[in-house]
């Protein structure tokens, strides 16, 4: 078979991801008609991509969202879309460029596309790419600080427990009830509007 040297399928995945970018400038226009929403999965690695770092701790590799009833401030550029959405109450921000999406479906027809992430004959922005940059960095800063604090925490809590403890010394009883009280960790998912695309994809 001969070889493919104008890449069909890079081709067709840019096609395609430009009907995702034209869909959404539409919604942009005039909203989501009728029952149509969208479930889009995406790389959350990506270059370009750009979410809390709480976001990323809980879909290190891929996340979908749902945009349907509760979204705002959806824009959307020739190369990326950015929507505001909550997350268990807490609103945030995502920036997704179109070379990171790995699924678009619309159940309310049954219309679904499939992506593999960064094969695309387009390259971002220098600028998107060096604000990807400078978030990691502003991310790893954020991790060093709130270690550091982490650590002084915990040493604090040493002290206070050696000084309950020197306190305590002479005394019959010698254990005394905890003053803390365990939280209650959230590990609901992070709204309605993450699912896994898995639940659309076709069985083999």
């Amino acid at each position: 078979m001969a070889e493919d040297l104008i890449r069909y399928d890079i081709v067709i995945q840019d096609a395609l991801r430009g009907a995702v970018r034209k869909i959404l400038t539409e919604v942009v226009r005039i909203g989501l008609p009728g029952e149509h929403h969208f479930y889009i999965a995406f790389d959350t690695n990506a270059p370009g991509v750009r979410i809390s770092p709480r976001l990323h701790e809980r879909y290190p590799n891929e996340m979908t969202v749902v945009l349907q009833h509760q979204f705002w401030d959806l824009t959307v550029t020739d190369h990326a879309f950015e929507v505001g959405l909550s997350f268990g109450g807490i609103p945030e921000k995502l920036f997704v460029p179109f070379s990171s999406i790995k699924g678009f479906f619309d159940p309310s027809v049954q219309f679904a596309l499939e992506f593999e992430p960064g094969k695309t004959a387009e390259e971002l922005p220098e600028e998107l790419v060096g604000a990807a940059r400078d978030q990691e960095r502003a991310e790893a800063t954020l991790s060093e600080i709130d270690s550091v604090l982490s650590n002084e925490d915990g040493a604090t809590a040493k002290s206070r427990t050696e000084k309950k403890k020197t306190a305590k010394t002479g005394e019959e009883d010698g254990s005394a009830a905890s003053d803390e009280t365990d939280e209650t960790k959230d590990d609901d998912a992070a709204s309605a509007d993450v699912v896994s695309l898995d639940a659309f994809r076709k069985k083999p």
